[in-house]
């Protein structure tokens, strides 16, 4: 038996039915063993290998703890837990402890001002994972979901390839976190397509949806730049006065503004082709970008926490020279999002979870 202690030797007694042809030790789920593993060396490993590459997660076992298990038992224990996770959600069983810690979702206080109301936070983003193709090296969107209160005192962190099957998730931590004592549901995404109908569907058709305020302000400083290529202080400018529109006035009223002055005379092709991307693209989100509106309630405009998930999970399966299987990616990504989401999930996970079969350890 694998221990954090070491190998041990457990005699115990074993059962076999010549009937069915298998067979088991009682004293195995008395114990929590499952198989050669120790029901406190499972989770040791498991959690190096969703924060660190497999690699280092054998090297630090060995420094730490004196085990020499290689890199493939590392990654081969991590892959079959996150499996068992991803198997668990696919039977709409969260992992959460019996108890939670209550989710605050009263709007702060903001620059001396209170503000009545209750929100919770929704965010789905998105980054690219390097996966092995036919052809080399492929890259493969993975989705990211959190859930967080207006304080940022909690959040959680989910992930899929599946965008839809992710807002499901989704929603039903919402429900288990008890996102229905907040009266208002607000979804922070930066506009890619098909996030508004996702949230809506999966998650709540009441969600209000915000288009990130800096995603705006990204896209407005650099159509400003090509549009005053020769003059940095004018683009600036330029830049400026269209935000302080949005910001006091929404994206309407800078549709509006736009359409009035319209491209500026003597803009190459490439910065006209911009100018009419960018005020399309307001126009389209003009629904979702009434800032006065969103800052009169208390309510965030930025889809910061959003994004620091995106980073949260990403630091994991986005390391030079990684290549993975895709399916190996998302068990990894899945645990790593379960521990970095606190509130007790790890734990709440390793004790009710139906494991798998687990692979043979092999020392160095």
């Amino acid at each position: 038996m694998f221990t954090v202690h070491g190998t041990l030797s457990h005699t115990r007694a074993y059962y076999h039915c010549r009937d069915c042809e298998h067979g088991h030790c009682p004293d195995d789920e008395r114990l929590g063993l499952e198989g050669h593993w120790s029901p406190t060396l499972q989770p040791a490993i498991t959690l190096l290998g969703a924060v660190v590459p497999f690699a280092t997660a054998s090297d630090l076992l060995r420094r730490l703890l004196g085990l020499r298990f290689s890199t493939s038992t590392c990654r081969r224990l991590t892959e079959r837990v996150g499996a068992d996770l991803l198997a668990q959600h696919q039977r709409q069983q969260v992992a959460a402890p019996p108890r939670l810690p209550d989710w605050d979702f009263r709007l702060p206080e903001r620059d001396g001002q209170r503000f009545p109301g209750t929100v919770g936070y929704v965010g789905l983003d998105a980054f690219a994972v390097p996966t092995r193709g036919a052809g080399g090296v492929d890259w493969k969107m993975l989705y990211v979901g959190v859930l967080y209160d207006p304080p940022k005192k909690h959040t959680l962190y989910l992930v899929d390839y599946d965008f839809e099957r992710l807002a499901g998730l989704l929603r039903q931590y919402a429900v288990t976190l008890g996102f229905g004592r907040a009266a208002q549901v607000v979804a922070l995404t930066d506009g890619g397509n098909g996030l508004e109908r996702v949230l809506r569907q999966g998650v709540s058709d009441a969600v209000t949806c915000v288009l990130d305020w800096w995603h705006l302000s990204e896209k407005l400083h650099a159509l400003g730049g090509l549009l005053q290529e020769q003059d940095q202080g004018a683009a600036t400018a330029w830049a400026k006065a269209r935000e302080d529109t949005l910001w006091e006035q929404g994206g309407t009223a800078l549709v509006a503004e736009l359409d009035r002055l319209g491209c500026p005379s003597g803009a190459s092709p490439a910065a006209a082709e911009k100018w009419a991307e960018v005020r399309n693209h307001i126009d389209k989100n003009g629904h979702r970008t009434a800032y006065p509106e969103y800052r009169r309630r208390g309510w965030d405009v930025g889809s910061g926490p959003t994004e620091a998930g995106g980073k949260v999970v990403g630091q994991r399966v986005k390391g030079t020279g990684m290549r993975w299987l895709q399916g190996k990616s998302l068990e990894v990504a899945s645990l790593k999002a379960l521990y970095a989401s606190g509130m007790g999930l790890w734990e709440a996970f390793w004790t009710n979870r139906r494991p798998g079969r687990y692979p043979e350890p092999s020392q160095n």
